[in-house]
């Protein structure tokens, strides 16, 4: 910072960087967690995910699954925590 009092654009492209590097570091650490919590509960006997709307299909030889009511909970949760987290970042500014 010089006497002026003006950010080099160096500098504020460094803190975005590092801004991103820890919101992925964060992210990494969340699925290491989700994964760690499925790995028990399928150690514990809950294998089954099938939801009330999931569609099943099955014939001879034959087996169609779609998972609409789990895509439907999934993307109701990831857009309220997306949500969230855009606000709580924009509260900064």
């Amino acid at each position: 910072m010089g006497s002026t009092g003006v950010i080099p654009e160096g500098l504020g492209r460094i803190r975005v960087m590092g801004t991103v590097g820890k919101l992925l570091v964060g992210l990494g650490a969340l699925l290491v967690v989700v994964g760690i919590m499925l790995i028990g509960l399928e150690r514990l006997g809950m294998r089954s995910w099938r939801m009330p709307g999931d569609i099943v299909i099955q014939r001879d030889g034959f087996q169609f699954y779609f998972p609409l009511g789990t895509s439907i909970l999934l993307s109701l949760v990831l857009t309220v925590v997306l949500t969230f987290l855009a606000w709580l970042l924009g509260r900064g500014r």
